[in-house]
């Protein structure tokens, strides 16, 4: 297994501490790949994430947002005994899962939707107007003066 170091990067930055310590906790774990899933961007501040979600309706998939973690979680309900269906084969997986997302700051879930087998997650990263950039106009000619209000 390969390790890999991000000491030199501490060297060079400021304020990423938790980005590499993140980083250093990924490292070596394994890739959920059930189900599969797609993440695009859709627009400058607006991204998609798409679950394939084959057999389960909307009543079975439970979607959390707690600070900057979603988890999505799907479970089928356990089957009553229903001897009707006998399977010559399955090949679509309802068994249950549980898909975490870290996001990053101002990112929010805007909405969901489940259609054709896909369930749809719409993200928008929205930042506070304190957090937009602006311009600071300077001031030509006279310098600031700080006054000695003190009594001789």
């Amino acid at each position: 297994m390969q390790t890999i170091d991000f000491s030199p990067f501490y060297r060079s930055t400021v304020g990423f501490d938790r980005v590499f310590n993140r980083l250093d906790t990924l490292v070596g774990q394994e890739a959920k790949t059930y189900p599969p899933y797609n993440i695009e961007r859709t627009g400058d501040d607006a991204y998609r994430i798409s679950i394939a979600v084959a057999g389960f309706a909307n009543g079975d998939i439970a979607i959390e947002t707690k600070e900057n973690n979603l988890v999505v979680k799907g479970a089928k309900p356990a089957e009553s005994g229903d001897k009707s269906r006998e399977f010559l084969h399955r090949g679509i997986a309802e068994r249950a899962f549980e898909l975490r997302f870290q996001l990053a700051d101002y990112v929010e879930v805007q909405g969901a939707s489940l259609e054709n087998g896909l369930l749809h997650l719409e993200l928008k990263r929205e930042l506070p107007e304190s957090k937009k950039p602006r311009s600071i106009q300077i001031s030509a000619g006279t310098q600031p003066t700080i006054e000695d209000k003190s009594v001789n």
